[in-house]
């Protein structure tokens, strides 16, 4: 059954809720055990190192690229210009830029949002040793995980507005890329199991804030 319009903002939001508490509850697990891995993140470490095939390794730092540089903001700009299109012609200027740009700028926002709580938790990566790829800055959450999240998830509500037919596919696409990335981290020796799961809790809740902070992405709401 359809919820009415004026409660989606509520679920949305409570949604958003729910997943800031996992998130931090899983900080908090975390903190008190000194934000040391658990032994089941040392064995998945152990297992990535002891399984990296060159070709295997090659893969994985193709799908790891997903999480960084210039392809999660082309992929919020794309969000963007589903929006724009999904407008009915003409489409004025002052209504077609803010569509374009704000999630770009939604992800900016998280990304300042994610870096702060990384150098407020400042967990150890894995050892150094273990790396299969280069790395920067601390383990938890881990950004590529959230970001690759936060993009592809943009860009599939974008989709899942402008065509609702195609909103289950535009889902399981970035479930899929984000998954795909997340566990390339893990893979490549940079990130703990956990630091993997927290920036996948994080996004979630960015993205269901994104839903109600930025209700004009929505081609069928007002200007």
């Amino acid at each position: 059954m359809d919820h009415p319009p004026h409660a989606r903002p509520l679920r949305w939001a409570a949604a958003a809720a729910v997943a800031v508490l996992l998130f931090a509850a899983l900080a908090a697990l975390l903190a008190g055990h000194d934000w040391a891995p658990y032994g089941f993140e040392q064995d998945a470490g152990t297992w990535s190192a002891a399984h990296r095939p060159s070709a295997a390794r090659a893969a994985a730092v193709v799908i790891t690229s997903l999480g960084s540089g210039p392809v999660p903001y082309l992929l919020a700009l794309a969000a963007g210009a589903v929006a724009v299109r999904s407008l009915p012609a003409p489409r004025p200027a002052r209504r077609a830029a803010p569509l374009l740009l704000a999630p770009v700028v939604w992800l900016i926002a998280g990304q300042l949002v994610r870096s702060g709580l990384m150098q407020v938790f400042a967990r150890p990566r894995p050892p150094q040793a273990d790396w299969a790829t280069g790395a920067t800055g601390f383990s938890f959450p881990s950004g590529h995980s959230f970001t690759s999240a936060v993009c592809a998830g943009l860009l599939a509500l974008a989709v899942a507005r402008a065509r609702p037919a195609a909103a289950k596919g535009a889902a399981a696409g970035a479930v899929l890329v984000a998954a795909a990335v997340g566990l390339s981290r893990v893979y490549l020796g940079v990130h703990w199991p956990l630091d993997v799961l927290g920036g996948w809790l994080l996004a979630a809740g960015w993205l269901a804030l994104a839903t109600v902070a930025l209700p004009r992405v929505s081609p069928d709401r007002p200007s």
